[in-house]
């Protein structure tokens, strides 16, 4: 039995790279692609795939979002993050929002698709700090201390924040994440509020810094 994947990522070098991994699996084979999560939500139902492999960002509105969609949609889905970003920020919000595990992009290619087979199988795909980091969260409980500052945000506030920092304006991001720029200004109002930040400049200050990082691979 060949098991359909379908691959959303706004990198063609990545995608390209992934296809041929994907070739030498015979029970593995790609079905079809996307570059944004609008695409996806578009092409996935008439590709039927067994599972989704997403990047956390993407091209207008978030893969956590995508996750969320698909598993509202087809919550038999399993999905897997494949990401560049370090998992301390993103892997816990996107296991939340539904998907089946977190790999980051420089994994070893047979352990990207040891993940795969893991997740087909309905395991979940952690790494072990990861697990051990949840397993601690829940024992603490919610009060339990935020790794990063940025924690204290919820998804759509990290992805304004994100977007505030690559230098989009309210309105901008509004059309982007097709949301009213009434809802975009109180998110920004609540990040401020959330991280201590007292007008528009330290906020864009904030925002740029954090995005030049996470550029740079790092998440914290």
């Amino acid at each position: 039995m060949t098991h359909r994947i379908f691959l959303v990522d706004d990198h063609p070098v990545f995608r390209h790279g992934l296809r041929g991994l994907i070739a030498e699996e015979a029970d593995l084979e790609i079905c079809g692609e996307a570059e944004s999560t609008e695409d996806a939500l578009e092409r996935i139902p008439e590709y039927a795939p067994d599972i989704v492999l997403v990047d956390i960002s993407l091209k207008g509105v978030s893969g956590i979002e995508l996750i969320k969609a698909l598993k509202a949609s087809s919550p038999d889905l399993p999905t897997l993050v494949l990401s560049m970003h370090d998992e301390d920020l993103f892997a816990e919000r996107a296991v939340r929002a539904g998907a089946s595990g977190y790999l980051m992009k420089h994994e070893a290619a047979d352990r990207v698709v040891d993940a795969i087979r893991r997740a087909l199988r309905g395991d979940l795909v952690l790494s072990r700090q990861l697990s051990e980091n949840l397993l601690r969260r829940a024992l603490q409980g919610s009060g339990a201390r935020p790794g990063s500052p940025l924690e204290v945000l919820s998804d759509r506030e990290l992805e304004v924040f994100e977007h505030i920092g690559r230098g989009l304006g309210t309105r901008e991001i509004a059309e982007t994440l097709h949301i009213s720029v009434k809802t975009v200004e109180t998110h920004k109002a609540n990040i401020k509020e959330k991280l201590d930040l007292h007008n528009a400049t330290e906020l864009l200050r904030a925002a740029v810094g954090w995005t030049a990082e996470l550029s740079n691979g790092r998440s914290g």
